[in-house]
């Protein structure tokens, strides 16, 4: 009934950024939990495609060079966590994030599209998009907790309107899941609410696309921050693809 409540949704589980907006017709609970976001399971296609826009993104004893020890060896990681529960999960190690050599993220999102559409086309079994980031955040600010005893990163989920506060829906970044995007990440903080509810930070809603219109179960996840350790995102990822695994399964 608390959840029923928009403004008790909103307040416990949603930051909004200052450029976009959104009403209760879009957070919706019995939709956001309703909406069946359970994939299959037989086979051995891939099922979920995980991926880096930022892949230049690193932490604070991260090794230059060393794409291992950045959010591109999280992704890897993340990868044979799933692998292991037995959800068939390809790893893409594009670079979308330097041109000419130089660290350029102007075009990035643009550059991972134009890779990642492909993959998606060729593996059609693939039912999950994840765009795998950390986030930046103050240098003061050491986003960790403590999880089955291990310092552990929190995470953030984060989702694309397609919306301006000025000027209303941006038709040129046409995303037809935006409710299915929505409804994947809030039944994922849900289950992170029910059993790891020291670990996420809520979901973050901003004003662009960020490829989320590329599956209906998309998501952009911000794992800890460049003040996090390696080992402390690392830690994060097991309870995330619990998290994931749940959802898959159907549950809410």
């Amino acid at each position: 009934d608390k959840l029923r409540d928009f403004e008790y949704l909103l307040s416990n589980f949603y930051t909004v950024d200052s450029s976009t907006m959104i009403g209760a017709e879009q957070l919706n609970v019995d939709d956001l939990l309703g909406r069946n976001m359970k994939i299959g399971r037989e086979g051995n296609e891939p099922k979920i495609l995980i991926f880096h826009t930022h892949s230049q993104e690193t932490f604070v004893d991260s090794v230059p060079g060393d794409i291992s020890t950045g959010i591109v060896g999280i992704g890897q990681y993340l990868t044979e966590l799933l692998n292991a529960k037995g959800i068939p999960t390809l790893h893409d190690f594009g670079v979308y994030d330097i041109i000419n050599g130089k660290l350029d993220r102007s075009e990035a999102y643009e550059n991972a599209e134009a890779s990642i559409r492909p993959i998606l086309e060729a593996n059609p079994s693939i039912e999950v998009a994840i765009d795998l980031h950390r986030d930046g955040v103050a240098e003061t600010t050491h986003l960790v907790t403590q999880i089955n005893g291990k310092p552990t990163a929190r995470i953030m989920y984060f989702n694309g309107l397609s919306r301006s506060r000025t000027n209303g829906d941006i038709t040129y970044l046409y995303n037809p899941y935006i409710q299915d995007n929505l409804a994947f990440s809030f039944q994922l903080e849900y289950q992170a609410a029910l059993y790891y509810p020291e670990l996420y930070r809520g979901i973050y809603l901003a004003g662009l696309r960020y490829n989320l219109h590329l599956r209906p179960r998309a998501l952009l996840l911000e794992a800890g921050a460049q003040t996090n350790t390696v080992q402390e995102v690392k830690n994060a990822m097991d309870p995330f693809a619990d998290i994931l695994n749940r959802v898959l399964q159907g549950e809410n």
